[in-house]
């Protein structure tokens, strides 16, 4: 008889981004000082930052606005969010005679998401198990775990939930996510299998006397 293995999936992480820091240029200069003047959502201090910070109610995001015309936006949570959002901001630049004639191309730098695994775990012991770990607990309560294929990097709490860093398109954080999950049942299974002969060893040292 052939027992199917178990595949790892999605579901067993229950996945949620947060947030989605994503780049573009519009391709033309763009007067800060004229945006921050005529625009009440805006924040600008050059004297301690060359960029505007252009606030958006609806997605709830923010947006770098540089005089170059290339923009950072974060707080949006998908790539059809950025789009609207950047769309929004080439409605305001209209209004300072800006006029932007190209369909900008947008680039996800950093997608960062919630889970969990639906595990109880023992950051002490994972992070002797587990590569490319940092865990002080007496600094911070979370373990630092970073993955290299694909490169992500996860923060894990001893009630299984964790956040999710590097990844930035859906199918790296899904793969990143499925790997993490068979990385860490595999430390768990190791670290199972050496407390069994741990203490089937002591069993037989008592059997001695």
């Amino acid at each position: 008889m052939v027992v199917a293995k178990k595949v790892v999936s999605r579901k067993d992480t229950k996945l949620k981004v947060q947030n989605i820091v994503a780049t573009t240029s519009l391709e033309k200069e763009v007067s800060l000082t004229k945006l921050a003047r005529t625009q009440p959502n805006t924040e600008y201090n050059p004297d301690t930052f060359p960029g505007l910070v252009l606030r958006v109610k609806e997605p709830k995001s923010a947006v770098l606005v540089f005089s170059s015309g290339n923009l950072v936006c974060t707080g949006t949570k998908s790539v059809s969010q950025v789009r609207d959002v950047v769309g929004q901001v080439i409605k305001q630049l209209r209004k300072i005679g800006v006029k932007v004639t190209i369909k900008p191309k947008i680039t996800v730098q950093n997608i960062v998401a919630s889970g969990a695994i639906d595990l109880d775990l023992n950051l002490n012991t994972l992070s002797l198990e587990l590569e490319n770990t940092e865990y002080e607990p007496e600094q911070f309560p979370g373990l630092v775990y970073k993955l290299e294929a694909p490169t992500a990097t996860f923060l894990l709490f001893s009630n299984g939930k964790l956040v999710c860093t590097g990844t930035k398109n859906k199918a790296q954080l899904d793969d990143s996510m499925i790997q993490l999950n068979k990385n860490v049942r595999a430390a768990l299974k190791r670290i199972k299998e050496m407390q069994k002969k741990a203490k089937e060893e002591g069993e037989d040292d008592d059997d001695d006397f």
